[in-house]
Formats: C-alpha cells, structure tokens, sequence
C-alpha cells in the first residue's frame, strides 16, 4: 500500500513542542508525588488510589491527547507558559481515568505491560487473606482510583475560560456517552457499520485528536482555529481508533504492551467485527462461543483487514488535506502531517 504522507517535521515546532510535553512530565510527577504524601498518613490505605494513578501515569503512553492539546495551542501562536502545561497535564489524568474504569468494564488484566489496578487489589486482598470477595475489593479500589484521576484533571482545568470549560465538559460527556454506545453495541452483538464508526469517533476519536486540539486553540484565544481544526480531528481521530481496533484484533502484545483479541472475546462492535460479521455469518457463531482463536484465524482469511487499512489511509490523506486551507503557520501544517502519519500508522 503507498501512503502519500510525505510532510516531514518542522524542527523548530517539534523543539517547542518537546519542551512543553517534558513540562508535562516534570508536572505529572511533582503534582502526583505531592497527593501520595498528602494522604499517606496516618494510614496509608488513602493514599493507595494515588498510588495507583501515579504508577500508570509512570508506566509511560504515547501522551498523544497531551501532544494535540499543546500543538493546537503552539499552531494558534500561543506562548510557552502555565496554562497549556496543566491543561496537558489534566488531559492525561482524564485519559488514566477513562482507561482504569475501561479495564474494570473489560475486565482486563493487564495495562501497559503491568497488572491493571483492580487485579493487582485482588491479588493484594487474596495474599493478605483478607475478609470480603478480592474482586469486588479490586474493583473498588480502582473505581476509587479512576475517580481520583478524573478529580485531578478537573482540578487543573479549574479556573479556564467559559470556552475551555465548556469543551472540556463536552470532551468528558461524550466520552461517557461514547462508552454508554460501545458498551450497549456489544451486549446486542449488533453489526451496524455505520454505529461502528460512530462509536469509533465518539468515544475515541474526538477525544484523542479532535477536542484536545480544540482545547488547545481556545486556551491561546483562536476560536476560528478550534473549528477549523474539526475536519482534521474527526477524520484522524477515526483513524487512531480504527488502528487500535487493528492493532488488537492482529497484533503482538509482546509490541503493544497489552493483550491482543480482547475485542474479540468481549463482542466489541468495532467496525472490524461489523464487516466481518456482515460478509461472513459463520463469524457470529464464533464471537458468541467466545472462540477467539478460531475467530483471528477465520478474519485472517478474509479482506477485512485490507478494507480497514484502505480506510484508514483515506481518513488520513483527508485530514492531512484539510489542513491546506487551515489557518495554520506552514510549520505546524507539517508537523500535523507528521503526526498524522505517526499516530495512524503505529504498532502500539
């Protein structure tokens, strides 16, 4: 397949922006080290939800939301300062959040290479022999912790503009809005193409790319380029999440960090699985039996895969396009680029 991406990095965006995300991750630690000794006493069962918190945060991630919000500020003319900086910051938590209830929902054991938080709180409760269900303990915890992460971002969104409170409140709401969608799509086992890329762009897509960019032009003061930025966002957010749902249906985990096949064993209407299950009946048996190894062999064999890169690549060349007529610096319509092609075409 031959990508036309072919804008490389302007330096000096890419200077500007590496020194504001490494603020970001000064930021994180300082911030999250100072809760943890905040509630450590007198007994340190509080501090545990920031335990956890901080020790995801720590795992690493792509911080992609923090690298849009930052970019569409820098690109909006906006100088280096506090704002920018704890509104990153406050996107990630919001992301830590959003992941730790999402492997509580999926029941999911491992994140970023690491036991998630409610497994690792079972684990705990089971080797302590402690009174009470280990996995209701667990989930507890990481409930717990999940709300304490999403506390902290909207603590450091505190203070903002009514515009960059109101896209914050909107990326949050359509966040849970988007869950509500893919968890209800998957009880039904429902092949709908078209609520598939909905799902697709609601619940990822807007949050990753679109909204943090948006966020980013309001907190420098171009409204104009919060909106012009839309036809970029929603087209390679939809691309970010359709690698996503790629990466686990045919990926290595040993390369992304976490277990692969799990949208399969858990009936997520992902647009994979909507083609799939509409050019193929046998595939519904599968997904019902929960046979996952039998279901990646079957979907080896057919052209869904291609169908989905062919997808991919064509929301990719249209966000890069839109950015021809954005009122962009030429700098950052190439470091967008640049971006694009990274963030689509990625293996983790």
């Amino acid at each position: 397949m031959t990508r036309t991406i072919r804008a490389r990095p302007d330096i000096s965006a890419r200077e500007d922006l590496r020194a504001l995300l490494e603020q970001v991750e000064s930021g994180l630690r300082a911030f999250l080290a100072r809760e943890r000794h905040r509630w450590s006493r007198p007994d340190g069962a509080g501090a545990e939800p920031a335990l956890a918190v901080a020790e995801l945060v720590g795992a690493g991630g792509k911080r992609l939301r923090p690298r849009f919000l930052l970019s569409g500020y820098l690109a909006a003319g906006g100088k280096p300062g506090e704002a920018p900086v704890r509104a990153a910051m406050a996107l990630e938590l919001l992301h830590v959040a959003a992941l730790v209830h999402d492997d509580v929902m999926d029941d999911a054991d491992r994140r970023r290479t690491r036991p998630t938080v409610h497994a690792r709180h079972a684990e705990i409760h089971r080797d302590g022999a402690w009174f009470g269900e280990p996995r209701r303990y667990g989930e507890s915890m990481a409930i717990l912790a999940g709300d304490l992460a999403w506390a902290y971002a909207d603590h450091l969104m505190a203070g903002t503009s009514r515009a960059v409170a109101q896209e914050w409140f909107d990326l949050k709401t359509e966040l849970i809005a988007g869950q509500a969608m893919d968890v209800t799509a998957a009880a039904e086992l429902r092949p709908d193409v078209g609520l598939a890329r909905h799902i697709a762009l609601v619940k990822s897509g807007r949050y990753t790319v679109l909204r943090p960019l948006a966020l980013g032009a309001l907190l420098a003061g171009r409204p104009d380029l919060a909106a012009a930025f839309q036809p970029y966002g929603e087209s390679l957010g939809e691309a970010f999440q359709l690698r996503d749902d790629l990466i686990d249906a045919f990926g290595d985990g040993a390369v992304s960090g976490k277990p692969v096949r799990q949208d399969f064993g858990r009936g997520k209407m992902t647009l994979l699985l909507a083609l799939a299950m509409r050019s193929d009946e046998r595939i519904r048996g599968l997904v019902e039996r929960g046979e996952v190894e039998a279901l990646h062999e079957r979907l080896s064999g057919t052209a869904v895969h291609a169908r989905i890169e062919t997808r991919i690549e064509h929301l990719v060349n249209q966000a890069c396009a839109s950015l021809t007529t954005a009122p962009l610096p030429p700098e950052w319509r190439r470091e967008l680029t640049a971006t694009a092609a990274s963030a689509a075409y990625r293996e983790t």
